[in-house]
């Protein structure tokens, strides 16, 4: 049978499964979500001035935008590529909204902050940490995300291992970003990438091992 057919046939058999599968990774993200939240909250926690943050700081609410622009994309890409007929090409583009907006913010920010103050903002107080906190934060969603894949078919292992990481790390970062005090987008664009870039690649490494049929 030629490679073509099969994705086809496979595909066929998944329309009657869709929704079990798309269950099945929603309840795998939950669960990845919930166990990192768990250890959040009993290691390091809320920053303690978070529902003050939440009504008086623009730089504070616009880290949980930035972070959530990149998982509810991530999310909705991950579910479809569990199927082996979904086609990730024309909407990989929805990822770019994330960089876009953080661009946007950085040139609002780079505006308003005198140049003096741009590189102590940049720097922040918690780059160690973030570095740190964010990939672990994101290990469980992402072992959740890829056991999901599993029950799946895809036919892009490394891009649905790399979105499952890219999705694991956003979740992380969303949950760190509640704790961080450091809320400048300098600070978000110079510390936060490194953390969803190497979660990415350890997503798309995995899963070009592990997604394979």
């Amino acid at each position: 049978m030629k490679t073509d057919d099969l994705i086809n046939a496979l595909a066929a058999d998944a329309k009657s499964v869709e929704r079990p599968i798309a269950q099945t990774v929603a309840m795998a993200v939950g669960a990845g979500a919930l166990i990192s939240a768990l250890l959040f909250l009993w290691a390091i926690g809320i920053r303690a001035n978070f529902a003050e943050s939440m009504v008086s700081s623009l730089r504070f609410v616009f880290k949980f935008v930035l972070t959530l622009s990149l998982a509810i994309p991530a999310f909705v890409l991950v579910r479809g590529l569990s199927r082996p007929d979904f086609r990730p090409e024309k909407k990989l583009w929805w990822l770019a909204l994330a960089p876009a907006l953080l661009l946007i913010a950085i040139g609002l920010e780079l505006f308003s902050v005198p140049s003096d103050q741009w590189h102590a903002r940049m720097m922040g107080h918690n780059s160690v940490a973030c570095m740190i906190v964010i990939p672990l934060l994101s290990l469980a969603p992402l072992a959740a995300v890829l056991y999901a894949l599993r029950d799946g078919a895809t036919a892009n292992p490394a891009i649905a291992g790399a979105v499952g990481g890219l999705l694991s790390a956003s979740i992380g970062a969303t949950l760190y970003a509640s704790h961080c005090p450091d809320d400048s987008p300098l600070f978000l664009a110079a510390w936060y990438p490194i953390g969803i870039v190497l979660m990415t690649g350890l997503g798309a490494l995995i899963g070009s091992r592990i997604l394979r049929w």
